[in-house]
């Protein structure tokens, strides 16, 4: 097993950063915020080819009230999760209370504690680290986790105790499992789903809109099959969103749409179908992804409401008519299992190997039932299909004038496609390409010939 490290200190004493220097990502958010990150975040760096795996936890006061109480047990999980811990501090703010706490707490929980004295750049470190001392950690070490000082040395001592784990053998992607996005507006209920399909408190649940900032990847494993859950920020419409905070959080959510296999979109049925959660599943679908819809808090409504629902529903979703809709309740857990059985057959649909012969078969009967447009007084030529990618299925077919193709003759084969492939959950983008005409340009050239073939003809009919 690589070993597992930790990063715990107070709020904005540079966790993150150094978080994203370690792993060489930006997947940790970062501004100068106090309380950024929330819930704990993992990722894979790897230092002169030895690899480690690393925590990001959110700052610790010891006075949590409220949700800040959750992101401290969040930390301290964390804790108990690590082989090795990093108390970062600020050497500008010098040793404060809090830190002696943690100090403290870590000495009691018996684990091997690096101090990191963050920060450093512009000052004495010999002066900015003497008030450290104190708390009876051998190994300090200043660093500036902006421009990299000192981490190479930092990285040395932590993993000189562990032994070398050699790289993984290359894996095609399906060995790392099926990527679930759970997106949705503010205080729908996205993290208790999650930790509702994890069976385990993962992440922070609280009553308070934009509790999650970043987008959290948890890998897990059920009955023999590997996942990667992402729990993602809640996205308000653009003229509601006002903290800087809140539109990085939205550009880590959209990344994370982009990143998974399956999205989950989570719609309160207390508040019914709105324009945002249309907007976000638009979004979802321009990117391609395979599309499972969860109506959530469904048993805290009566039998009326449920009904107006599902005819809201039908009316307004006809144009996601492939994608499944569950009625749920995350917090008790009602129908969530039967998400995993949509997930799956989505997923398969949307990396389903095509075939050539059958795509080409598919589309001559869609063209022999339903021809393409004349455009100027010439029919569209689409002669053959092929498979162009997957996740979202591709298909792309060649013919002649495809340019002027009309969408709704490509959302007719749209259509076709879907329903004798058999396509369940997920979009299907059509591409066209063009034929090369073999006689383009020889036809001028031709006339040219004819023409001053004709002039020779005149001048010998003149002179007799």
């Amino acid at each position: 097993m690589i070993p597992v490290i930790a990063l715990v200190g107070r709020p904005n004493v540079g966790k993150s950063t150094l978080f994203n220097r370690l792993t060489k990502s930006h997947d940790a958010l970062v501004a100068n915020y106090p309380g950024l990150t929330r819930d704990r975040k993992y990722g894979e760096g790897e230092f002169l080819g030895r690899r480690y795996l690393l925590i990001d936890t959110g700052g610790i006061t010891g006075e949590e009230e409220g949700i800040d109480s959750a992101m401290a047990a969040q930390s301290m999980q964390a804790i108990e999760e690590a082989d090795a811990v990093m108390l970062v501090v600020d050497s500008r703010d010098g040793l404060t209370p809090v830190d002696r706490r943690l100090a403290e707490y870590l000495r009691q929980k018996g684990r091997q504690v690096y101090l990191v004295a963050n920060k450093i750049d512009g000052i004495n470190p010999d002066v900015a680290m003497a008030d450290f001392f104190e708390l009876g950690i051998s190994d300090i070490y200043p660093t500036t986790a902006t421009h990299g000082r000192g981490v190479r040395q930092l990285m040395e001592a932590v993993l000189a105790p562990f032994p070398e784990v050699p790289e993984p053998e290359a894996e095609d992607e399906a060995a790392h499992g099926i990527k679930i996005a759970v997106i949705g507006r503010p205080n729908v209920g996205k993290s208790t789903l999650v930790n509702r399909l994890l069976g385990e408190e993962r992440v922070i649940v609280f009553d308070l809109p934009g509790t999650t900032r970043d987008s959290i990847y948890i890998d897990y494993e059920r009955e023999g099959k590997s996942y990667t859950l992402i729990d993602t920020a809640g996205i308000r419409r653009r003229k509601n969103v006002s903290m800087v905070v809140e539109k990085f959080s939205i550009v880590k959510t959209l990344q994370a749409i982009d990143d998974a296999n399956v999205v989950v979109l989570l719609v309160d049925a207390q508040e019914g179908l709105v324009d945002q959660d249309l907007h976000l599943m638009g979004t979802a679908i321009e990117a391609g992804r395979a599309l499972v819809l969860a109506v959530n808090k469904w048993d805290g409504l009566d039998a009326d409401n449920k009904s107006r629902i599902k005819s809201e529903l039908q009316r307004r979703l006809r144009f996601v008519d492939f994608a499944d809709i569950h009625f749920i309740s995350a917090l008790h857990g009602t129908g969530v299992g039967h998400l995993y059985e949509s997930i799956e057959k989505a997923y398969a649909s949307a990396t389903d190997k095509l075939g050539t012969n059958r795509l080409t078969r598919i589309l001559q009967d869609a063209v022999t039932e339903h021809q393409p447009p004349m455009v100027r007084g010439r029919r569209i030529k689409l002669r053959y299909a092929h498979a162009g990618g997957k996740n979202p299925p591709v298909i792309v077919i060649h013919g002649n004038q495809t340019d002027e193709v009309p969408s709704h003759y490509t959302r007719y084969l749209e259509k076709v496609f879907r329903k004798v492939l058999e396509l369940h959950g997920t979009p299907v983008k059509i591409e066209y390409r063009s034929s090369d005409n073999p006689y383009a340009g020889k036809k001028n050239k031709l006339t040219v010939r004819q023409m001053a073939k004709k002039r020779r003809l005149m001048k010998h009919v003149k002179k007799k």
